[in-house]
């Protein structure tokens, strides 16, 4: 338990989930690698990644003690129980599936769900969801959260889809715990040229637009 509470609270004073959804296994290492470098402390390989599983168990043994790697996209327990044996540290998931969250809390892991209504939030927080996903977040904005907090403020929120520099800053304000990024982090241009030191400034920026919106 000790455990997860430390990876839990490594996740919330950074305040960046990287979310990494690429082609190949060799990208994603090659990305993880970056994002790591810029400072982020939890990576989220996605299942629909090729390899995904090998390239999380690849990462998990070379990277620092002090990165986590999660698995994202998991849609069953049972994928959930393959991610964690190959080294993921914590498991997302696109949608609510409460044996999910049991099965990672089995094995002493964290866990963030995929949420979108008021009582989809609140039922996987009352399933024991470490942190909320709420998703699509880009088609509400930061207002919607600013809402939910209104009722529910003990509920640990992570903002997905939609997030970049400029809205990082407002979703924090709004009350997310930390932010989850995708695209705005690992620009595909700069993947495609093998530009790596742009993957790890990108990085330090949403460190930097996290730390913007906590002090205002």
């Amino acid at each position: 338990m000790d455990s997860m509470m430390d990876d839990l609270q490594l996740i919330l004073d950074t305040g960046v989930i990287a979310i990494v959804r690429v082609s190949s296994a060799s990208d994603a290492l090659d990305v993880c690698g970056a994002v790591a470098r810029g400072g982020v402390k939890a990576i989220e390989v996605t299942m629909t990644v090729p390899g995904a599983v090998d390239a999380i168990k690849e990462f998990r043994e070379q990277a620092k003690s002090d990165v986590l790697l999660g698995a994202g996209t998991v849609l069953d327990p049972e994928t959930a129980r393959i991610v964690i044996l190959n080294g993921a540290d914590f498991i997302v998931t696109p949608t609510l599936n409460i044996d999910v969250i049991k099965m990672a809390h089995r094995y002493g892991k964290l866990v963030v769900p995929g949420t979108f209504t008021p009582t989809e939030i609140l039922a996987a927080w009352d399933a024991g969801a470490d942190i909320v996903k709420v998703f699509p977040a880009g088609v509400v904005g930061p207002q919607y959260l600013r809402d939910i907090k209104g009722p529910l403020p003990q509920v640990r929120l992570t903002p997905t889809g939609g997030v970049n520099l400029e809205n990082t800053p407002e979703f924090i304000r709004a009350g997310a715990a930390c932010v989850s990024v995708a695209t705005a982090l690992v620009d595909k241009k700069a993947l495609a040229e093998k530009n790596f030191d742009a993957i790890i400034e990108r990085a330090g920026q949403f460190i930097e637009a996290v730390k913007m919106g906590r002090k205002s």
